[in-house]
């Protein structure tokens, strides 16, 4: 039951400091969105900062974990170590983004675009093109595409879950962090798959929940107002859940305190 005690630690820390978590998360979706706004490197950029974005919040999880302040700057910290670290994290965060562009490419060339089509017609919410969205959803291209592409996504995860933490924290090179990640991700599988069903039973029964309140108070249309600040928390909360991950698999006692070179 180790994955469930990850994501109840997750829980805790998070309680400690809950509107700086959030803080830090909004405010990287705030980064993220403006970066978007920029062509072609604006979106390179926001792909290139998310293993910043993970190791931030383990730096913040340990934070809080040692009732120390949590804030955003806590994102840019990493990139004040010594050159080599740094230079090693821009390579890791480069060759991130390289890996996730070839997955875009590879999923749009099998689904012929038909993914992009489907988000641009949801986005524009006409009635009109209901019946273009049906016929996107009924083509066996765009399921072959989503397969790709959440398929490699979740291999991609893998090597990068600890990385940007084991150059950081332990000083590994980038091929030797990656290596070591997959490494640590395979042999704590059994902890992973809990994990992974913790998170889908709690998602479950929270949404679950929430429905069947509104039902019984009439309101079953204002269940959906409840989404997006769920969906916020239980994201803000993910990450937080990584640094529990990381000492479950690279701690022997299991949460010894790891100290940034």
């Amino acid at each position: 039951m180790e994955g469930v005690q990850w994501m109840r630690d997750a829980f805790r820390l998070y309680v400690k400091r809950p509107l700086p978590f959030t803080a830090m998360f909004v405010a990287f979706l705030l980064c993220a969105l403006l970066a978007t706004l920029v062509p072609v490197v604006g979106g390179v950029v926001m792909l290139m900062a998310l293993p910043l974005l993970s190791l931030g919040f383990m730096l913040g999880s340990r934070a809080a974990r040692d009732d120390l302040p949590v804030h955003p700057g806590l994102f840019i910290e990493p990139l004040r170590a010594g050159r080599q670290r740094r230079n090693l994290l821009l390579s890791l965060c480069g060759l991130y983004a390289l890996c996730t562009l070839l997955i875009m490419s590879i999923s749009e060339w099998i689904d012929g675009g038909s993914f992009e089509q489907l988000q641009r017609l949801m986005a524009q919410g006409d009635e009109g093109s209901s019946a273009e969205i049906e016929a996107l959803l009924a083509d066996p291209k765009l399921a072959w595409g989503l397969f790709t592409r959440f398929g490699l996504a979740a291999c991609l995860s893998v090597p990068f879950w600890h990385a940007p933490a084991l150059v950081y924290w332990q000083g590994q090179g980038v091929p030797q962090a990656l290596f070591s990640s997959t490494l640590a991700v395979w042999r704590c599988k059994g902890a992973f798959l809990m994990y992974s069903l913790a998170w889908v039973g709690v998602i479950a029964l929270f949404g679950t929940v929430v429905g069947l309140l509104f039902a019984l108070l009439g309101a079953r249309q204002m269940a959906g107002l409840i989404a997006m600040p769920a969906g916020l928390v239980f994201s803000t909360v993910f990450y937080v859940s990584l640094l529990p991950t990381y000492e479950g698999c690279f701690s022997p006692a299991g949460g010894t305190q790891l100290e940034p070179a």
